[in-house]
């Protein structure tokens, strides 16, 4: 047995090495070229690389807007973010090479979030199907499309934890946790760039936003974030690390102030963390205007913050152009120092070579590539898949769900009859006018079998101006300006001809996204009003529910028999939910972020610390206990919880041993069975605590995850190993270590509902 072994070994070992020195020659040969370009460039061609500007989407005269085409020509341009399609941007690209004096050519960005034209579920959604390969490979479809249609950089993925469901990003990441956002942190990075960004189909990760943001203070989008080094360390900053550990490319810097300076001209942030202690070799690029804004911010004037923001290590400007026109000056008063500019430049041209750039400016322009390898039927067969296991059944009373196919079905709601809805935001992308609505979907499913009745029965919002700012970039929803209870008594016939009612109410997809915080998170009342009066017919009522982050849904939980939260499930959203409605699909999805029962809840997350005062577990009211004197702490629907169709029983945990000593490990294994009539999926939850440490440590946390298949009556055993690693956390030396002592375990199927056992680390 030993000579295989060491044959492995010393063959894993030969692997490593020859790897080390293919890297270590390919690193030479780039540091060569670069250092031989830089050798040639003033200074003028060297911050010109460090602007990025917009290009629009021109489709007359210009190939890209006022007085780009001049700025390329001048070596003043760096790269391009909003321009599409190989015709376009190979125009813009042969302006770089072949009428700027050194050729440099320009990489080209765009907002690729959750898909390209072949859209997914938004990053939330996405979340909630815990299955990390099924969203690498969106990742990598996301790729493909991209780069096919000419482009080579993505600001994705969007990595902020967010534990306030007010601030509209939430639905632009991962939720609440940090051990689950690092993993998904990971699986994107891959996805877009798989094993060589220099393929003609894979493109650079940008990870954003750095760092805190999902924390802006009242939820409210760019708002001030303060908090201690103990909850950066140990729950914020966890997924950036992860996803440039993976290795992204490039990373932005977020809105907000960190400790009274904002991250664009956080010093400590940008140099110290990041380069110094992370070791990050890639770039950083501002958000939109994010060196501008420096000065709202009251840092001072346009060249004194871009200054401010080049010394405190960013590298590239997003539109703002103040590295362009002042920084020049501020190398001439010393400001700003020479070596400085050269070591942004240097970053930005290596980002260009790992895209094979240099070696080929047009490798992304091949438009047979975007004939045939953008919205191919098997992507849009993968997107339905994917929309359909994020989406999580929150209630399902009396077996209503899955609906038959037969009899008459009515669908009601004013998010019922819009294809452009159906993509969520941030689909910059997607072809909004050829999406299909809900109720084509339905029609398309239900064939002959099943009569499908169709009412608006409210407006999205019952003020008018509201409903016109949910509704920006084209995904208008028609008002109905006859008086609101005309509208629900037309819905209410159609009602009372059918079978059961299908309300699509929630959201629409920019009532959530960047700048859409809002301060009421329940349904809107004019919608509540017509689910209440279609719940007084008596036929069974399924609530559609579009969302873009968690609602605040007790009256809805308490009332309505059957609850499918379907997020917005991008471009195949039409389909996908009458796949699960009708039972082709049984829905898998678990929550990444708390429901509270109300909003003065929040933040709620299941991660909380214990504080010295805790209220009994079953307890709502204690006096001098951590509580509330109007609503129970719980909330609606704890973090890791979704049914489905089935049932699943978990049973027998065990632990290999109690304790164990550092290198050593443990095994804990449970059986899951499907106890139920119909096959299913199941995301099994491993979290840990860790009873005394030298600081306060939270209730639980994830540290593992398995997503499974079980037919009907079928069991598996599912295992885990924990070893000290799983145990280390951040304590208040910022030294990342594991202490001695005891730990509970939990597994289940949520974060409440779980078996426990024990064990110990010993040292």
């Amino acid at each position: 047995m030993k000579a295989p072994s060491l044959y492995i070994l010393a063959l894993l070992l030969t692997t490593a090495t020859a790897f080390a020195q293919k890297k270590s020659i390919a690193d030479q040969k780039m540091n060569s070229f670069i250092t031989n370009l830089m050798s040639k460039m003033t200074l003028d061609e060297k911050i010109g690389q460090l602007n990025l500007l917009t290009g629009g989407e021109a489709t007359t005269g210009s190939v890209v807007s006022t007085g780009v085409e001049t700025k390329i020509k001048n070596g003043q341009v760096g790269g391009i973010f909003s321009l599409t399609t190989p015709a376009r941007i190979r125009k813009a690209q042969e302006i770089a090479v072949n009428h700027t004096r050194l050729k440099i050519p320009i990489i080209f960005g765009q907002d690729v979030i959750h898909g390209y034209k072949t859209t997914f579920p938004i990053p939330l959604a996405l979340s909630s199907t815990w299955d990390m390969e099924m969203i690498r490979k969106t990742a990598r479809i996301a790729a493909i499309e991209a780069t096919a249609d000419g482009l080579n950089w993505t600001f994705s993925p969007m990595v902020d934890i967010s534990r306030d469901p007010r601030w509209g990003r939430i639905s632009e990441g991962s939720g609440e946790d940090t051990f689950l956002g690092s993993q998904i942190a990971k699986a994107m990075v891959k996805g877009y760039q798989g094993d060589d960004l220099s393929k003609y189909n894979t493109m650079m990760a940008c990870v954003k936003h750095f760092a805190l943001y999902g924390a802006a203070e009242s939820g409210r989008d760019y708002n001030t974030t303060d908090m201690s080094l103990d909850r950066m360390y140990n729950e914020y900053l966890p997924p950036y690390k992860a996803a440039l550990d993976a290795g992204a490319g490039s990373i932005m810097t977020s809105f907000n102030d960190i400790n009274g300076v904002p991250a664009t001209a956080n010093k400590w942030l940008m140099t110290d963390l990041l380069r110094k202690e992370w070791g990050f070799k890639g770039f950083v690029v501002t958000d939109y205007t994010a060196v501008n804004e420096l000065t709202d911010h009251g840092l001072g004037d346009l060249q004194k913050v871009s200054a401010l923001s080049l010394n405190a290590g960013v590298d590239m400007d997003m539109v703002g152009e103040g590295f362009l026109t002042t920084l020049k000056k501020s190398v001439e008063q010393g400001k700003v120092k020479q070596q400085r500019i050269d070591e942004a430049c240097r970053l930005v041209l290596e980002a260009k070579y790992k895209l094979g750039l240099f070696e080929d400016p047009f490798r992304y322009c091949d438009e047979e590539r975007a004939k045939t390898e953008i919205l191919k039927p098997e992507h849009l067969a993968f997107a339905r898949q994917v929309a359909a296991e994020s989406f999580v059944l929150l209630k399902n009373e009396n077996h209503t769900l899955p609906l038959k196919k037969t009899g008459t079905i009515a669908l009601i709601g004013p998010l019922a009859n819009t294809g452009a809805n159906m993509p969520g935001t941030w689909s910059v992308n997607s072809d909004l006018a050829n999406t299909k609505s809900l109720l084509e979907g339905m029609k398309a499913a239900a064939g002959n079998e099943v009569k499908i009745l169709h009412s608006l029965g409210s407006n999205l919002l019952s003020d008018a101006a509201y409903q016109e700012r949910a509704t920006m970039f084209g995904r208008t929803i028609p008002r109905d300006n006859r008086p609101e209870q005309e509208v629900i008594d037309e819905a209410l016939n159609l009602a009372k001809q059918a079978d059961v009612v299908v309300a699509a109410l929630g959201e629409s997809s920019e009532m959530s996204g960047e700048a859409s915080s809002r301060t009421d998170l329940e349904i809107p009342e004019v919608q509540k009003r017509l689910l209440q009066a279609l719940l007084k017919t008596g036929k069974p009522v399924v609530l559609v529910l579009f969302t873009g982050r968690p609602l605040t849904l007790k009256w809805e939980d308490e009332h309505v028999p059957a609850i499918l939260n379907v997020w917005f499930g991008g471009t195949e959203t039409a389909n996908a939910i009458p796949d699960v409605l009708f039972g082709a699909v049984n829905p898998s999805g678990k929550l990444t972020a708390t429901f509270p029962q109300n909003v003065g809840q929040i933040p709620l997350y299941y991660a909380h610390k214990n504080t010295g005062r805790p209220l009994a577990e079953g307890k709502w009211f204690s006096k001098f206990r951590s509580n509330y004197l109007d609503v129970s702490n719980e909330p609606l629907y704890p973090f890791g919880y979704g049914l489905s169709y089935t049932t699943f029983a978990y049973n027998n945990l065990k632990l290999s041993k109690n304790s164990f000593k550092p290198g050593e490990s443990i095994t804990v294994s449970i059986e899951v069975k499907n106890t139920g009539n119909t096959a299913g999926k199941e995301a099994v939850q491993l979290y840990i605590r860790d009873l005394e440490g030298s600081s306060t440590r939270p209730v639980k946390e994830l540290k593992g995850f398995q997503k499974i298949s079980l037919n009907a009556g079928e069991s598996k055993t599912i295992s885990f190993k924990i070893s000290e690693e799983d145990l280390k956390f951040y304590n208040t030396a910022l030294k990342f270590i594991a202490e001695p002592g005891d730990f509970n375990i939990y597994i289940g199927g949520n974060s409440r509902d779980v078996l426990t056992e024990k064990f110990t680390l010993v040292k």
